[in-house]
């Protein structure tokens, strides 16, 4: 079975859980330690619904049993923007040509790569990664000063402490990615989806959204940011209006 194929599935045995918890009670599933066994008891329990259900039923046991196969198989290297506690391991610091700009050739969606893309302190001041697909990197407490991120693609990147002062993001897809005391001061996000992403502790200041994609929610917290205030040096764009904040 392909990487991409085991992605597929880790998404489709999440939803085969939520099906199967709606039907089974937590102490009846409390018992059930393996697929066999859940599609078992589904099975019974379809026998009483809707044609519909029913066929809920067999694909939440089909999916958790492709589950268990995903489980025991490898999986691409790849940088979680969600969680500031994942264990990393230390910098190869010998590892000839690190710290360059290279894109993913299996695609931003799950930002997977066939090794880990370590970019951890790394000076790439002025650097281009435009049009790029940087998903999964480790950026975190790098320089990437005036970088042009320019249409590409950092979904799930990790990048606590980094400094992307003066960096462009325009018409960019940055997404889920977790950016907590990073620099982005007279940082321009024109146009930028930004869906899902932390900038908790960040530096805004002179920072501009116009056009920016935030989420509801998203939107709520960075409005919150105490340094959202100024106006972007470049583009002349006042901060906090940009960003859609009274």
């Amino acid at each position: 079975m392909s990487r991409r194929n085991h992605r597929v599935l880790s998404v489709h045995a999440r939803v085969a859980f939520a099906v199967v918890g709606a039907m089974l009670t937590a102490q009846e599933a409390a018992g059930l330690r393996s697929p066999a066994a859940i599609r078992s008891r589904v099975a019974g329990r379809a026998a009483s619904v809707s044609m519909a259900d029913r066929r809920d039923a067999r694909l939440a046991a089909a999916m958790l049993l492709c589950a268990s196969l995903q489980m025991a198989s490898p999986l691409p290297s790849m940088a979680d923007g969600d969680t500031e506690t994942f264990k990393f391991p230390p910098i190869d610091r010998n590892k000839k040509g690190r710290c360059t700009f290279a894109s993913s050739s299996i695609g931003q969606a799950n930002a997977a790569r066939d090794s880990l893309y370590d970019l951890r302190e790394c000076v790439m001041d002025g650097k281009s990664a435009g049009g790029f697909d940087i998903s999964g990197a480790l950026l975190a407490d790098g320089s990437f000063k005036k970088v042009d991120f320019k249409d590409a693609q950092l979904s799930k990147v990790y990048a606590p402490g980094a400094d992307f002062s003066g960096a462009d993001f325009t018409d960019g897809v940055v997404d889920r990615a977790f950016f907590k005391g990073a620099n982005f001061e007279a940082v321009k996000f024109v146009n930028t989806v930004l869906t899902s992403t932390s900038f908790e502790g960040a530096n805004l200041k002179d920072t501009d959204f116009t056009g920016a994609y935030l989420g509801q929610f998203d939107a709520k917290k960075l409005c919150k940011n105490p340094t959202l205030d100024g106006k972007n040096p470049v583009t002349g764009a006042d901060t906090r209006e940009s960003a859609g904040c009274a």
